[in-house]
Order: structure tokens, then C-alpha cells, then sequence
């Protein structure tokens, strides 16, 4: 159990104030740990809905997270590009990247360790260098030893390596071609979330373009050029043009109903850290993605997608 003390500088409700002091813990979990009596104003307990005073000491006490055991199961790979010190696979939707408390099965990584090793630098997320959405599809590159896994991770940090993602989202766009341009940091209403209105914002940078449209859906090829955590899906909604699925940041009176956000990881290009060969891998979107993009009514052949690599 770690303890933690705060002092209380202006009136506020405690749960807000928590989230906004430890970013681990959403306000949903602050008001657990409020109801289990782990929170404590002034040395009582409270309720849930308390509003702090200037000066009010609050104790909180977090449990120990619970140790991960990494589990290696036998699930199918789509295996896009494999070598002694890395591989490349193509993820499937509904599929997270790596264990953790509450999703610690059916993961990327378990998936991963059944069939080679990996680098073990985060022993709680073996191989993992980048990460995409449990619903994003599409291309990701994992380690299999440390000196490789050091070497790609800084190939991210100095934009070494190129991604490009397919989207279908909302509305038509007035500029067809442009860059979004503004810092994102985790919302402080919701620490699960991503704001683009957040005080400790980072720099946030994507590129897109428009590949087909009608009058009420846009196919967009995008270029990220930083890596936030949900930055294609923060970005496109904040220009209110949210991604067609998504529950988290989208259109909660959109008409199509689906699984996911639709968004695919579909081109990385970066020069092997080892070898130094040039690496480009390419892979179309699933045929949900084609199932959702036919629902929308917007004119474009699946083999047409293939001039976006370009």
C-alpha cells in the first residue's frame, strides 16, 4: 500500500482534485477508493461527492497494483515480416497490445511469446517499442532483443520511422489536404482520456490528406509525425470530424454502428536498426474496415488504396 498526502489550494470536489495530482487514477477510480475508506480528508472519512476547502490534508492510500504474470497462449499471428531481431505482424481489432491489471490474456504479447522470444528492457511489456489502440488495426513492429528494442525506440523519438493510417470519419473537410498542429495532454475531467485542451499539453503533430468523400464521410490517408497516446482520434475530433466507430472521441448519434473506430495502420517504412536495409511494409485494412466504408456510401475501389503507399 503507498500512501500519499496532499493539501488541499483551493475549493474543489475531491475527486477532481485527486485526478488532477496522480495521473494514474480516473476519477472513477478515485471514488472507489474514497468508498472503500482508503481516502481520508482531515482524518475522516467522506463521501464521494465531498467538496474540499483551502487547507483540507487528504490521505490517500493506493493498493499495490497487482504483479502481471505474462502468459503465452497460442493465438493465430498475421505475420507480415519476421528475422532474428524483429517481427512485424499486422494486428487484428479487438486485440490490446499488452497486458495489464484487468487485461492481462488474449494480448498481442501473449500472443507474441508463444511464438518468439522478445526483448525484456519492460518486463510488463516484452518487445513493445509503440503501441496501437485495442481497435486500431494494422502494422506494429516488435522487438526480440534489448539492443534492437533500444535502437527502434530511439528511431521513434528522433521520427525515424514513417506510419500512415486509413480513416473513415465524419463530414466533408474544407482544407483536402493540411497538418494538425496542436499539443495534446490527458483530459482533466477524464484521466482516461486525451484532450487537446489540456494544461500539460505535448507537442502533437498529424498530416492528412483526403481520399475520397461524399456529403457526409470522408476515406482520409493520414502521416503521423509525433506519437501521443489517441493523437489521430483527439486530433480528427477536435476539427469535428471524429472517426466513424469511435466510442471514446466520436459522434455519439452516429448513424453507422460500428465495432470499433475505424482506423488502420496500413504503410511503416524505417531503415532496419540492424542491417540497415530499407523496410517497407504495406498491408490493406480488413474487410470489416471495407464492410463500414461501403456503409458509407463514399465511391472508392479497395485496389485504389493501394496508390496511398505512394
Amino acid at each position: 500500500m503507498k500512501e500519499l498526502k496532499f493539501i488541499c489550494d483551493k475549493k474543489i470536489r475531491c475527486d477532481v482534485f485527486l485526478s488532477s495530482k496522480i495521473s494514474d487514477l480516473s476519477r472513477t477510480a478515485i471514488q472507489k477508493l474514497i468508498k472503500e475508506n482508503l481516502i481520508f480528508v482531515n482524518g475522516k472519512n467522506v463521501k464521494p461527492n465531498i467538496i474540499l476547502e483551502i487547507g483540507d490534508e487528504i490521505i490517500i492510500s493506493i493498493p499495490q497494483k497487482k504483479k502481471i504474470e505474462l502468459i503465452a497462449e497460442d493465438i493465430d499471428l498475421d505475420i507480415i515480416y519476421e528475422d532474428e531481431y524483429m517481427i512485424v505482424v499486422n494486428k487484428d481489432r479487438n486485440m490490446v497490445v499488452h497486458p495489464a491489471n484487468g487485461n492481462e490474456e488474449h494480448t498481442l504479447v501473449n500472443a507474441l511469446l508463444n511464438h518468439c522470444n522478445l526483448s525484456m528492457i519492460n518486463p510488463n511489456r516484452p518487445g513493445i517499442v509503440h503501441r496501437l489502440d485495442k481497435d486500431t488495426t494494422g502494422l506494429i513492429v516488435c522487438a526480440k532483443d534489448d539492443k534492437t528494442h533500444l535502437k527502434l525506440v530511439e528511431m521513434f523519438s528522433n521520427r525515424e520511422i514513417n506510419k500512415k493510417y486509413l480513416a473513415i470519419c465524419n463530414g466533408v473537410f474544407i482544407n483536402k489536404h493540411s497538418i494538425i498542429n496542436k499539443p495534446i495532454g490527458r483530459d482533466e475531467k477524464d484521466r482516461k482520456k486525451m484532450s487537446v485542451n489540456s494544461k500539460n499539453a505535448k507537442m502533437a503533430i498529424t498530416e492528412y490528406s483526403i481520399l475520397a468523400e461524399n456529403e457526409k464521410y470522408s476515406l482520409v490517408d493520414i502521416k503521423l509525425h509525433t506519437g501521443r497516446t489517441h493523437q489521430i482520434r483527439v486530433h480528427f475530433s477536435s476539427l469535428n470530424h471524429p472517426i466513424v466507430g469511435d466510442e471514446t472521441y466520436g459522434n455519439k448519434n452516429e448513424k453507422i454502428k460500428a465495432k470499433g473506430q475505424m482506423l488502420h495502420a496500413y504503410s511503416l517504412n524505417f531503415i532496419h536498426p540492424i542491417t540497415k536495409k530499407n523496410m517497407n511494409f504495406f498491408k490493406l485494412p480488413d474487410e470489416y474496415f471495407f464492410q463500414i466504408l461501403k456503409k458509407t456510401a463514399i465511391n472508392f475501389d479497395k485496389e485504389e488504396l493501394c496508390k496511398a503507399r505512394d
